[in-house]
C-alpha cells in the first residue's frame, strides 16, 4: 500500500488539532473547582468552608466527617462504618453510602443529628415519585439516577463518573475549560448577570422536587435535571412537582406550601418576592458559612434591608407594633410567622417554609396546617390564636390575616 506524503499527514493532523480546538472553545468542558481558586482565592476558601463543598465525603480520608455512632451496637443500624464508602450531610441528617462496582446504593440506617439516634433509612411506598420504578431493596436503588446528580459536578449517567463530588464552582457556573484558559466575563455564567428566572433557576435545580421534562432517561428513572447547565433554562429539562389544592400528600400540605424538605425552590416559585425579580443569592452567600444558611445577615436585619418604611411592602410601624411582640423577642424575628418550620426533614428536624406566607390558624382548623402561633405558643389553642389576631386587627398598622 503506497505511503501518503508526509506533509498530506502532517496537514491532516493539523486540521484535525485545529477542529479538536474549536470543539472545546464551543463546548466548554468542566475542570473541577481547584482550578478557579488561583484568580477566585477569597470565594474558593469561603465556599470551600461551606456545606455544599462538604455534602459527600469519604470517611477514609476525612474520618472527622462521621457523625454517627459506630462505637455502640444498635438495631437500627445493620452496618459497620467498614462498609460506608461515602457519607453524605451534616447539619439534619447523615446518611451512608456503600460501593457497588463503579456506583453507589444506600445503607438501611440515617443518623439524627438533632436527636443523637439512629433512624431506619428506608423510602417507603407513596413516597417520591421514582419508588414504584425500583425494586424495594436499598442495595437496587442506586444513587446515580436518585441522588448524585445533585451532590457532584458533571455526574455522567453511563459511566457514574464525576468532574467532582460536592456542589463545586461549576455546578453554578457551569463548565470553565474557557474561561480557565482566557478568563472574561463573557465565557463563564455569572448568576448575578443572569435574569431572575435564570439566576433561581441554578438554585433550584437541586432545592427543588420534580422530574425530568423526557423519562426515563437512557433508561433509568433520575430525580434530578439531567442535562441543566447555569444560564438555560430549567423549565426545558425539569418540572416542579404540582401542588394539588386542598390535597395533602408527600410534598405538599393542602395550602401548597411545601410538606417536605429540599422544597425551597417549589416554595419560593410561589412567593410574591420571586415574582418581584428577587433571587435566592439576594439572601444566601454561597461563598460563605459566615452565618447559618449561608444567610447575609442575620435576623431581621435580613428582610428589613428591603422592607424599609419608603417601601410598599415595608413596616408601617415598627416591629413590635407589627408583630405585637415584644421587640427583639423570638415573635418579633419575621421568620417565625412568614417562614415556619413546617417543611418535614427528619423526625422532629422540620426546615423553614419559603413561600413567605402567614399560615393562618384557620388553615389549622380546617386542613391541620401548622401554623406558627400555636408552634410557638403550645400550650395555646387555634381559637385562642384566632381571637388574638382578630383583636390585633383592630389596632395593627397591618391588616392581620385570620
Amino acid at each position: 500500500m503506497p505511503r501518503l506524503p508526509f506533509a498530506i499527514c502532517l496537514s491532516a493532523l493539523l486540521v484535525l488539532s485545529i477542529r479538536a480546538a474549536i470543539a472545546q472553545q464551543n463546548n466548554p468542558r468542566f475542570t473541577g473547582s481547584e482550578s478557579c481558586r488561583k484568580c477566585h482565592l477569597k470565594e474558593y476558601d469561603g465556599w470551600k468552608q461551606t456545606r455544599m463543598a462538604n455534602v459527600v465525603r469519604d470517611p477514609k480520608l476525612h474520618p472527622e466527617a462521621v457523625l454517627g455512632d459506630f462505637q455502640h451496637a444498635d438495631p437500627n443500624r445493620p452496618f459497620e462504618l467498614s462498609q460506608v464508602a461515602l457519607v453524605y450531610g451534616s447539619r439534619w441528617k447523615q446518611r451512608y453510602f456503600a460501593r457497588q462496582g463503579d456506583g453507589y446504593y444506600p445503607l438501611p440506617a440515617q443518623w439524627d443529628i438533632k436527636n443523637q439516634k439512629w433512624l431506619p433509612y428506608h423510602v417507603p411506598d407513596g413516597a417520591d415519585w421514582w419508588v414504584e420504578f425500583y425494586p424495594k431493596p436499598n442495595e437496587d436503588r442506586p444513587t446515580g439516577p436518585t441522588c448524585d446528580g445533585c451532590h457532584s459536578v458533571n455526574y455522567n449517567l453511563q459511566t457514574m463518573q464525576v468532574t467532582e463530588w460536592n456542589v463545586g464552582c461549576e455546578k453554578c457556573h457551569g463548565p470553565g475549560s474557557k474561561h480557565v484558559a482566557h478568563p472574561t466575563a463573557s465565557n463563564i455564567v455569572n448568576p448575578e448577570k443572569l435574569d431572575p428566572v435564570r439566576a433561581t433557576d441554578v438554585c433550584i435545580q437541586c432545592h427543588s422536587q420534580g422530574r425530568p421534562s423526557q423519562l426515563p432517561v437512557d433508561g433509568k428513572y433520575v430525580d434530578w435535571p439531567v442535562g441543566y447547565v447555569p444560564g438555560q433554562r430549567l423549565a426545558d429539562v425539569w418540572n416542579l412537582e404540582i401542588p394539588r389544592l386542598g390535597t395533602q400528600d408527600f410534598y405538599f400540605w393542602q395550602d401548597a406550601s411545601a410538606h417536605k424538605n429540599r422544597m425551597q425552590g417549589n416554595d419560593f416559585v410561589q412567593s410574591t418576592m420571586y415574582h418581584r425579580g428577587m433571587r435566592c443569592f439576594d439572601c444566601h452567600q454561597v461563598h460563605s458559612n459566615a452565618n447559618r444558611s449561608n444567610l447575609i445577615v442575620t435576623g431581621n436585619a435580613l428582610c428589613l434591608g428591603c422592607h424599609t418604611r419608603s417601601n410598599p411592602a415595608g413596616l408601617k410601624g415598627t416591629v413590635n407594633e407589627h408583630t405585637h411582640h415584644a421587640a427583639k423577642s423570638a415573635g418579633s424575628e419575621c421568620t417565625a410567622c412568614h417562614m415556619p418550620k413546617i417543611a418535614q426533614t427528619l423526625g422532629n428536624n422540620d426546615v423553614s417554609s419559603h413561600t413567605f406566607r402567614f399560615i393562618s390558624p384557620r388553615l389549622t382548623q380546617q386542613f391541620g396546617i401548622p401554623n406558627p402561633c400555636t408552634s410557638c405558643h403550645t400550650g395555646k389553642s387555634n381559637e385562642w390564636a384566632i381571637a388574638q389576631l382578630k383583636n390585633w386587627s383592630t389596632t395593627s398598622p397591618w391588616r392581620i390575616g385570620q
